[in-house]
């Protein structure tokens, strides 16, 4: 599958504040607390003339395809906040190149690296050396010393799925307060799963009542509670073997009794 990347990398909070009204400007939330900017014709377009000085001159040659006095101006200045990394990748069939350079304090303090061969150690790969430098740590996801995987840069394969990602995020101010609502919806899909498991009916498991005769036992309608009772049988099923109907509806009232405040049963079925 293709890969592309022109992007700006370094924290999301200070990639947050230096993008401040730049409407193209979209930072996707990477993982330790990273962030990156896709850098498209339309952020360039809206990029203001930095503040002159020598630092910025326009190299005379340099491997990147995306690179102006204006864009690495921006860079400079955006790294008086702290490290920012400026990153291309482009893959097609296996064959492809990165690039990848670092700033800090104002200036590049790094690079430009570049590479089409990627046979030596991930670590001395130019984004991977790139985002070294941002203070990205190995981890235990994939390849430990693949920082590109480990700080989440495989989760979008173009330009467009970067753009999407982040206007997905820009209602949040902070890499805490994006976090923190990824950690409820996390928990809530972990929740809504327990409860479909808790209802689903294991297949090829027999249960001695059917779901019109514990209706009558526990004097509810179609529902939620039924498909859960039906489960609670089958378990009982596994763990206890064939269960009688009298001793299936004696336990099967017990549980009952704990799944809604204030249920009754029917004590005469």
């Amino acid at each position: 599958m293709p890969y592309e990347l022109n992007a700006v990398i370094g924290s999301f909070d200070l990639l947050r504040i230096q993008t401040v009204g730049l409407a193209a400007a979209a930072v996707a939330p990477l993982r330790q607390r990273m962030g990156l900017v896709p850098v498209t014709e339309q952020f360039l377009a809206e990029l203001p003339d930095p503040p002159a000085g020598p630092e910025y001159a326009e190299p005379a040659s340099h491997p990147f395809t995306v690179m102006s006095p204006v864009l690495e101006g921006t860079l400079g200045c955006w790294s008086r906040g702290g490290p920012i990394a400026y990153v291309e990748a482009d893959f097609h069939g296996g064959d492809g190149h990165q690039t990848a350079a670092v700033w800090h304090t104002g200036s590049k303090v790094w690079g430009p690296a570049h590479s089409r061969d990627f046979s030596g150690p991930r670590e001395d790969w130019p984004i991977n050396a790139a985002l070294a430098l941002l203070d990205v740590v190995p981890g235990k996801v994939a390849d430990p010393h693949d920082l590109f995987t480990q700080v989440g840069l495989g989760q979008e394969q173009d330009m467009g799925g970067w753009q999407s990602l982040g206007r997905g995020a820009r209602w949040a101010a902070t890499y805490d307060e994006w976090e923190q609502t990824q950690r409820v919806e996390r928990e809530r899909a972990t929740r809504a799963a327990t409860e479909f498991e808790k209802y689903r009916r294991l297949p090829d498991v027999p249960v001695p009542l059917d779901g019109s005769e514990i209706m009558e036992l526990l004097g509810t309608p179609p529902g939620p509670l039924i498909g859960a009772a039906t489960r609670h049988l089958q378990e009982l099923h596994l763990e206890r073997g064939p269960l009688s109907r009298e001793l299936a509806a004696t336990l099967l009232r017990a549980w009952a009794v704990d799944q809604e405040p204030g249920h009754r049963t029917r004590t005469g079925s």
